[in-house]
């Protein structure tokens, strides 16, 4: 399963990769910025979307509204991760079409589990 992993931060972007590594079967792509995200989305599938908010150029409420836009993205799970903790981030992102919503610092343990029930995977990395 292949995941995008979209964020203006090289260290949060391997941040979260690690926490992931050690579920079977993911392969990583990384955007740096909402531009780059959407060049790759519009060019190939992803299973699920890793997206910050914050971001220099096209920010994470755009890349959610283009996303959801799109008939064949419409479907795909988006766990947004930010450091905006606020209920009016929250509910922005939400409305936008985000399917999980985290805050920076995030536990990693959390984080592998919300990837797990998204991508309906069980322990093993096999889906259920």
């Amino acid at each position: 399963m292949e995941l995008l992993v979209v964020d203006d931060s090289k260290v949060m972007r391997e941040m979260i990769v690690a926490c992931l590594r050690g579920q079977a079967g993911l392969q990583f792509t990384h955007a740096a910025s909402g531009l780059e995200a959407i060049e790759r989305l519009s060019l190939r599938p992803f299973d699920l979307l890793l997206l910050d908010l914050n971001m220099p150029d096209i920010g994470g409420i755009e890349v959610l509204e283009f996303v959801r836009g799109h008939e064949r993205l419409k479907d795909l799970p988006i766990i947004v991760i930010t450091t905006r903790g606020d209920e009016d981030s929250r509910a922005r992102a939400l409305a936008a079409g985000a399917t999980r919503f985290m805050t920076k610092p995030f536990s990693p343990e959390g984080l592998l589990a919300e990837v797990r029930a998204l991508l309906a995977l069980d322990r093993s990395g096999d889906p259920a």
